[in-house]
């Protein structure tokens, strides 16, 4: 085998400097087209096989003719850069110093875009992947305002169904195997207006809401617990209310509850649990629904509730990855979950295809200001997923 340290040697240049022209298109949710093609144009040059853009505005890039197929996903959207007055720098300078790439999407999740297209690009120059693979590349979108709605597309409207999907979503390179599901909730308190001169003639929304929230809190500690994945959590997101004036009793309330589902905890569950949450049962509790277009102008109608996922550790799937990590760099990988969410809520929560994580950038560093990823990472992200597709035909055979 060709020497490590000549591949890294390799990549190094171009995967940083791809990464950083990334970094400079802003590609918020909704608003990936330019970015999107930008990849496609990447993708092309180092020689992937075949590369599109699907109606759903994901950029799909194949290499290989073999009957077995696998996928590697990267999302390519990212959030806002939120109070630029918290950021030491230009979130978009996409800069390239003191061995890291600077700026909005290095972590979360364009430096996993970039390793993969360098793995493309190292798996077609050095015929890394065994005969009977087919590797599908996807670089999708919309994953920060809608988990896994990308990939319900490919499976469910382009009929995409590999036996095995790596997510590149950042895990500090480690080896990653689940995440606890996810859930938004609607909850609604009427009220009755008066004039806020003569509040005991209404009846105060906020007020009947407020005693909610404090029997919210305290459900928040007797939420189930796995032992793999952690405990159900709850987060009210948001609050806001209606009256008819700033001087009037106000005649409506509604909060948002970010809930993060462990193992066995179900949608219709975590809605109860808000539900018993007012005794005077005049609470309305409900999942929203997502119906934002995409950058192409298409839209796709569901409710925003994701299951977890786990993959078994003796899974091949997962084996595979481990002994792709050893090979590699001669030590075992940390094995764990990821905190957030990944478009595994679709691949495996939905729909069953087993799924690992393996990505360059650090959790933490996942929304939030200063954001940035390790040149080092990227290229060890790079090299293992070039090297996964022989080790996980190896192990299975």
């Amino acid at each position: 085998m060709k020497s490590i340290d000549k591949y890294r040697k390799e990549i190094e240049g171009n995967m940083s400097r791809f990464l950083s022209e990334m970094i400079r298109i802003p590609s918020t949710s909704g608003k990936e087209g330019d970015l999107v093609r930008h990849i496609k144009m990447e993708m092309e040059k180092v020689g992937f096989d075949h590369v599109a853009i699907d109606e759903f505005g994901n950029v799909v890039g194949k290499i290989g003719t073999g009957s077995r197929l696998i996928a590697m996903d990267a999302h390519v959207d990212t959030v806002d850069v939120g109070n630029p007055d918290l950021w030491t720098f230009d979130p978009f300078c996409g800069d390239i110093r003191n061995g890291y790439v600077w700026g909005r999407g290095a972590s979360d999740q364009e430096g996993g875009m970039a390793s993969l297209v360098y793995a493309g690009y190292l798996i077609k120059t050095y015929d890394l992947l065994p005969r009977d693979v087919t590797l599908i590349v996807t670089g999708t979108v919309s994953e920060e305002d809608c988990d896994g709605l990308c990939w319900r597309y490919l499976i469910e409207k382009e009929n995409l169904r590999p036996e095995m999907v790596l997510i590149t979503e950042p895990t500090n390179c480690r080896l990653y195997r689940g995440q606890r599901g996810r859930m938004e909730i609607s909850a609604k308190m009427p009220g009755i207006s008066a004039h806020g001169s003569a509040p005991e003639r209404g009846i105060n929304a906020i007020v009947k809401m407020a005693y909610v929230i404090q029997n919210i809190n305290d459900l928040a500690s007797q939420l189930r617990e796995d032992d793999f994945l952690g405990k159900g959590t709850l987060t009210l997101s948001q609050i806001r209310s209606t009256a008819p004036s700033l001087c009037s009793v106000a005649d409506s309330c509604e909060i948002y509850i970010d809930r993060r589902l462990t193992w066995g905890e179900t949608p219709e569950e975590a809605l109860e649990q808000i539900r018993k949450s007012d005794p005077d049962k005049k609470l309305t509790v409900e999942i929203p629904i997502y119906d934002t277009p995409t950058h192409t102008g298409y839209q796709y109608k569901i409710e925003k509730s994701f299951p977890a996922w786990k993959t078994p550790e003796n899974h091949h799937v997962v084996t595979s990855g481990v002994e792709t990590y050893r090979c590699l760099f001669n030590m075992d990988p940390e094995i764990g979950r990821w905190t957030f969410s990944t478009n595994g809520v679709a691949i495996s929560g939905m729909h069953g295809i087993p799924c690992i994580g393996f990505g360059p950038g650090k959790e933490e560093w996942a929304h939030a200001p200063d954001e940035r990823v390790s040149i080092q990472q990227l290229i060890d992200a790079a090299l293992f997923y070039a090297f996964y597709p022989k080790n996980y035909m190896a192990i299975e055979s």
